[in-house]
């Protein structure tokens, strides 16, 4: 699957532009890791791209439907599965093993989080926010509340990197697509 069948996918399934803006980031997130790892980073972004595919219609039963619709868009078992493996002791009982799956599951949650410690800023860019400000702000359980924390730190866990080095690296990738999803500022 190439980029443009898999936004055809996501528009297909999804109208929700915070939700696409969301799939955005992780799929950035999830480019920067595969580089990293000396990976594909298209195929790895494409995972990012399309982890919460079913989410939109069906949010009580998320990751229910993600096989069937990926598998009828041509995916394969790897894409699937992985995509699958993010919603583990969530919504799934997918344990990630492979280090594209234990990336996605550490950068989804934590997306969101640096995108909200964004919003409040004065700015509301990822453009000047850096590590200090994230993790201030990691520390108060009230702010961003629906964002699990706990769920963050065993994806760095698994990774083997420290929580900084996990949050800095999702920043930058954040970054180098701010403008395109909202994160740039005024």
């Amino acid at each position: 699957m190439d980029r443009t069948a898999a936004l055809a996918l996501w528009r297909e399934h999804n109208d929700d532009e915070s939700l696409f803006r969301h799939a955005r980031c992780v799929e950035a997130a999830m480019r920067r890791f595969a580089a990293r790892e000396g990976e594909d980073p298209d195929y790895w972004g494409l995972v990012g791209l399309l982890h919460d595919v079913d989410y939109q219609r069906h949010p009580n039963e998320h990751l229910v439907y993600a096989r069937e619709i990926l598998a009828g868009a041509g995916c394969d078992e790897r894409f699937i599965r992985a995509v699958e493996s993010h919603g583990w002791g969530i919504c799934t009982r997918v344990e990630p093993e492979s280090i594209m799956e234990k990336a996605l599951f550490a950068v989804d949650e934590l997306t969101g989080f640096i995108a909200a410690c964004a919003y409040v800023r004065p700015s509301r860019s990822v453009l000047d926010l850096e590590l200090k400000s994230i993790r201030k702000k990691w520390g108060s359980a009230a702010f961003a509340a629906g964002v699990d924390r706990g769920t963050i730190e065993k994806g760095a866990l698994m990774l083997g990197m420290e929580l900084d080095e996990l949050i800095t690296e999702t920043l930058a990738a954040m970054r180098d697509i701010a403008a395109e999803v909202g994160l740039a500022g005024g």
